[in-house]
């Protein structure tokens, strides 16, 4: 049986799981929405002849009958989006972020209670070779009992986006929302804890200080520090610049124990190198007294690397998305709660830059236990 996804969006990252549904066996691309149309005859074209057309997500929904939904739209049309999409009781991957607050996550969990079909969170960072394989190490208690986590990201600016949304905090919730996301969902995926406070420090230094957008200036952020406290007593760092595109690697992902130090390296992908060079990711674990580190390469296959710009982790969290649709149980492996906790942290690391203090997350609506 061939399943059906109706793809709500049609930009950049729209088109990214677009490219990747298309590679995995027994799945097409149905229908497409989107307002824009020159957008919408980009992502048409790359479907195929099957998919239908439409100029909004209400049309989609009643002139389709998908097999599942991706919701790929801009950050501040997500909760809208998927309110009207939860009735359908179809299975439904949206992107990161969840909302661009918290209360509109918690709004969503409470509309989707009871809901029996899934709602899975897009965090494709999970889902990158080099990083699945380090949270496995973790697991086997590779490293002992984990203390410290650190997140480098030095890359490229924000892309161009139609109606430059992105340059918007009101639109994105923030840097430390939009992009930064992912990595508090790493740390407390990895650590084991949910976090508790968090101080950040940030600014735009670089990036889109020129720029003016129908008489507005673009106020995200584009460099931050940020320390997270957690339950355990474990602690995580970020250390994010978005004028670094110039660094060999991309990522960097290491945490510390009390046997050992595991560390993810995961470079830029390809468009962004000089040369066009597809590098490989790689794992380092270094035991305390040992000889040195031992080292494990990852190298993806060319046609996954070639569908998108996370170095294959959209196609794999595709693949384990469309395996949770055709079996027709089982929970998402990233929750509602997984993408409220991540917006949560984010919000409070964009409230602690501009106010120059820790927050604490008690001064939020902390989620509810799952």
């Amino acid at each position: 049986m061939t399943i059906r996804y109706g793809v709500i969006g049609a930009g950049m990252m729209a088109r990214e799981h677009i490219r990747n549904i298309l590679i995995l066996d027994g799945a097409e691309v149905g229908a497409i929405a989107d307002p824009v149309e020159s957008e919408r005859a980009r992502a048409m074209a790359l479907a195929g002849e099957q998919a239908l057309d439409f100029a909004d997500h209400e049309s989609l929904l009643e002139g389709t009958n998908c097999d599942a939904f991706v919701i790929a739209t801009p950050n501040d049309t997500h909760c809208r989006i998927l309110l009207d999409l939860l009735p359908s009781c179809k299975p439904v991957l949206i992107e990161k972020p969840l909302c661009t607050t918290s209360a509109g996550c918690r709004k969503v969990i409470a509309a989707a209670a009871g809901r029996k079909a899934p709602v899975w969170v897009a965090m494709e960072y999970r889902y990158m070779p080099p990083l699945e394989h380090m949270l496995r190490k973790l697991e086997e208690n590779a490293v002992g009992v984990p203390a410290m986590m650190s997140v480098r990201e030095h890359r490229y600016p924000f892309l161009d986006k139609v109606g430059n949304w992105n340059r918007f905090s009101e639109r994105t919730g923030g840097t430390l929302v939009e992009k930064c996301c992912h990595f508090w969902d790493l740390m407390r995926l990895f650590l084991k804890s949910d976090p508790v406070r968090v101080f950040a420090s940030g600014s735009m230094a670089a990036n889109h200080l020129d720029e003016s957008h129908s008489g507005r200036r673009p106020d995200i952020m584009d460099n931050a520090y940020a320390i997270v406290d957690f339950a355990n007593g474990t602690r995580g760092m970020l250390d994010l610049c978005m004028f670094g595109e110039g660094a060999y690697w991309q990522e960097t992902v290491s945490v510390s124990g009390s046997q050992a130090r595991i560390e993810a390296m995961v470079p830029a992908p390809a468009r962004f190198v000089a040369g066009g060079e597809k590098r490989a990711s790689r794992v380092e674990l270094s035991i305390r007294s040992g000889s040195g580190p031992q080292v494990r390469e990852f190298r993806i296959d060319d046609a996954i690397l070639d569908a998108g710009d996370h170095h294959g982790a959209t196609f794999y969290q595709h693949r384990r998305f469309l395996e949770l649709v055709r079996s027709g149980k089982g929970a998402p492996e990233v929750t509602l709660g997984d993408g409220h906790w991540a917006v949560l942290v984010g919000e409070a690391a964009e409230k602690s830059a501009r106010e120059g203090r820790a927050v604490n997350l008690s001064e939020l609506s902390l989620p509810s236990a799952e």
